[in-house]
């Protein structure tokens, strides 16, 4: 994505589906001996399903590969914004993430595609999620995971990014970064000859929002068409949403307090390619009615916590609590890419409510990130 180039200063951050929909896992992205049957009883009452609306046709990669030196990464392609790729692929990367989820719980342990791969990753800022789900995920698919922490590793000051990326690339199969500034995860992906994963940046959150398309999937049946209602900072997050409204049709809206939009840049983006319904409002009341979800984030991230009282003060009105929520209408089903920070964004009321799903979202993020490694790999 040429045009973010420069460090961006923005920060990070009901009803369950039917058994009669199992159909829909068609297992054609797994090896034949890996494949389950769709209509098995044990899958149907232990996890959602997706409706067929989420199966589509295969398309080849919209973005070149990068390489350095002239090695190429052939088959191998970074994942760095979900705008690099067109609607048939992302689509088909949650159709995977579908698969491969109900492959891991009907309790088969067959399906190893990274098995004799390693992958580093560089965890500049530290998350539990992040962690675990990278961490567990690659295991569970035969791989070995190095967990390189802050003081393992400090791209930028003890070591260029530049060289950092060449070194590992050396020894790994795939990188994954959570890091602050986006020019970093940039420059890892323009000098690794290997995938390069963004975990997180100041600017985005990819593999967070492609986590959040699945269970969106998973409980209203559709990504397409949906409404979704963002309450709280213009962050890292509704950038990666906009980015998302950039490639799949929905109706996206951002309410955030004046003088905490999104970046300008990527609203425009979003909005001239097209494709969805674009509006940032200073009033989440005015636009909640009739959403499919309402979403909101912490209000002061890592790095922002000196900013926490300020914050405070300038957010009031825009936490999501029970009568916002009954604004949103009967469908409206609440979603946080955590940690929560209850009785602030959030009220403790509506995260432990029947129409949460903070829960199975934290899970996507494993099945996510699983499908999104395996597109980048080739396999």
């Amino acid at each position: 994505m040429a045009a973010i180039s420069s460090c961006c200063t923005y920060r990070s951050g009901k009803m369950p589906l039917s058994a009669s929909s199992s159909s829909s896992f068609s297992g054609k992205f797994l090896p034949k001996q890996s494949r389950f049957p769709a209509t098995s009883a044990s899958a149907a009452l232990t996890f959602p399903v997706l409706r067929r609306s989420i199966t589509c046709q295969a398309s080849s990669a919209t973005s070149a590969p990068n390489s350095i030196h002239g090695k190429p990464k052939a088959e191998q392609t970074d994942f760095l914004h979900i705008s690099d790729f067109d609607k048939a692929t992302i689509m088909k990367i949650l159709d995977r993430a579908a698969e491969v989820k109900a492959l891991l719980k009907s309790g088969d342990r067959s399906f190893l595609p990274f098995k004799g791969k390693t992958m580093s990753m560089i965890f500049a800022k530290p998350s539990m999620r992040t962690r675990v789900s990278f961490e567990t995920g690659f295991s569970l698919l035969g791989g070995h995971a190095i967990y390189l922490g802050p003081d393992d590793i400090q791209m930028g000051k003890r070591e260029e990014t530049r060289d950092a990326a060449r070194v590992l690339c050396r020894y790994n199969d795939i990188i994954m970064a959570r890091v602050f500034g986006h020019q970093d995860i940039l420059d890892l992906a323009k000098f690794a000859t290997v995938p390069v994963i963004n975990g997180l940046t100041d600017y985005n959150h990819p593999c967070q929002i492609m986590a959040d398309a699945l269970t969106i999937i998973e409980h209203v049946g559709r990504l397409e068409g949906t409404k979704v209602v963002y309450v709280g900072d213009g962050n890292n997050v509704v950038h990666s949403w906009l980015l998302m409204a950039s490639v799949i049709p929905f109706h996206f809206v951002c309410a955030c307090p004046k003088g905490f939009e999104p970046d300008k840049e990527t609203v425009e983006k979003a909005r001239k390619a097209g494709i969805s319904k674009i509006e940032i409002t200073n009033d989440p009341k005015e636009v909640v009615q009739g959403a499919d979800v309402v979403y909101s984030d912490v209000w002061a991230s890592m790095g922002q916590k000196e900013e926490a009282a300020y914050r405070k003060q300038a957010f009031q009105g825009f936490q999501v609590d029970e009568f916002l929520m009954k604004l949103a209408g009967p469908k409206a089903y609440f979603m946080h890419c955590l940690p929560a920070e209850r009785g602030v964004e959030v009220t403790e009321g509506v995260i432990e409510a029947p129409y949460s799903i903070v829960f199975p979202q934290a899970e996507n993020r494993m099945h996510a990130q699983n499908a999104i490694m395996l597109h980048a790999l080739g396999l």
